[in-house]
């Protein structure tokens, strides 16, 4: 994916900074080249041998090493990568990023490159949340800094909140969105995913099983790819993938909104599995037992929201993919629910129990288009997601 780029990696000091072993090895598999240079508080957290390891590259530390500064100068190394990333990115180094500080070799090298940046950003909550950070954030995003995390966690000093800085594998899908000349560069890609929560009343809801996961796979592989991707989702279970815009909502009705705003999108995915019925009249209050009387409530039709888009004609995407989620008669479900709500492809799948693919980590889908279908052989969801990106591209190109 990143098929040679190069990343310089500035090594903050944080106990995330262990982290960073993975990014590496990361990094290589998706066909990188990692040069590390790490600080002085981050040589209190990893050692300079275990990054020259992983990166097979030498280190950088000291801005005053006479050595690299003949062999390559401060100034160069700052300039012949593709990309510079901060990870951990400390409260201290996104301060000094933000006032042009440079007393250090890592501080210098952000203040003397002219390639594009990008920091993950890790600290206890309150530093986070302190004015004085929230201040730096916004001027270092006005600044062209691009920002991955922080993730909401437990953290080692025992407190929980925003602060924990994003794993490895979001840091990787931010990088590759960033350096990515892929088949879909340049194409805006919108994509609903998870279930939608119809309230009955303020603690109960109407749900299904899904988990999101497929969906936020083709985000990350339409990314990868080199798509903007606009991130439809109701409260799943997996975290969205960086790289994103994302949109959060709970209902159907927030989610044909959503994606009606979304548009116009070159594709539209609907892997998101919708509840087909809302309650009427939602409680605002907790239902209470009556004597053994079972609540009477009346349900109405949600929007459909494949539909509504495939049917559009100012705005519609030249490609609709909608996702029939079936437990059995599938091939035949699947063809009518083509034709029904007017898109171009279905991806179907059998989510009867004993696949266990509902909520699990492997699919099994048939692609059905108006010249015929194809079965696709059991794999996990990450492989459906980067197959299914691959064939829209092709039928775009």
């Amino acid at each position: 994916m990143l098929n040679g780029k190069r990343i310089l990696l500035i090594v903050g000091g944080g106990i995330a900074a262990y982290k960073v072993l993975d990014l590496i090895r990361r990094i290589g598999r998706a066909g990188g080249h990692v040069t590390p240079v790490l600080t002085r508080a981050g040589s209190e957290f990893v050692t300079p041998l275990s990054l020259s390891a992983l990166a097979g590259e030498k280190v950088y530390t000291d801005l005053w090493d006479l050595t690299d500064e003949a062999e390559m100068g401060h100034i160069q190394l700052s300039r012949v990568a593709d990309l510079v990333v901060v990870a951990p990115a400390t409260a201290d180094l996104m301060a000094k990023m933000a006032q042009g500080h440079a007393d250090d070799l890592a501080s210098t090298l952000l203040l003397a490159t002219d390639t594009p940046v990008m920091i993950a950003p890790a600290m206890n909550v309150r530093m986070w949340e302190h004015a004085a950070t929230q201040r730096n954030l916004v001027t270092l995003k006005a600044d062209g800094i691009a920002v991955v995390g922080p993730d909401v966690g437990d953290m080692a000093c025992g407190e929980h909140g925003p602060g924990r800085m994003a794993e490895p594998e979001a840091i990787l899908d931010s990088i590759t969105a960033r350096l990515s000349h892929g088949p879909m560069k340049g194409k805006h890609i919108l994509i609903t995913s998870g279930p939608t929560h119809e309230p009955i009343d303020p603690v109960r809801y109407i749900a299904n099983r899904s988990s999101g996961a497929q969906g936020t796979a083709i985000a990350r592989a339409a990314v990868a790819a080199g798509a903007r991707v606009t991130f439809v989702t109701g409260p799943a279970d997996v975290a969205p993938p960086e790289g994103c815009t994302v949109v959060r909502v709970e209902t159907a009705t927030q989610m044909r909104d959503a994606a009606l705003a979304a548009l116009p999108a070159d594709v539209a995915i609907f892997a998101a599995a919708v509840a087909d019925w809302r309650v009427t009249s939602a409680s605002d209050r907790k239902m209470k037992k009556q004597d053994g009387a079972l609540p009477s409530l009346e349900l109405a039709e949600n929007p459909d929201i494949l539909a509504a888009v495939a049917g559009r004609t100012m705005d519609r995407p030249p490609l609709v993919v909608g996702f029939a989620a079936e437990t059995d008669d599938v091939v035949e479900n699947a063809r009518a629910k083509r034709i029904r709500k007017g898109c171009d492809w279905i991806v179907a799948n059998d989510v009867s129990p004993v696949t266990g693919i509902m909520g699990g980590s492997e699919n099994a889908v048939l692609l059905i288009t108006a010249e015929g279908e194809e079965t696709w052989e059991r794999m996990g969801k990450d492989a459906v997601a980067v197959r299914l990106i691959e064939r829209i591209a092709t039928a775009l190109a």
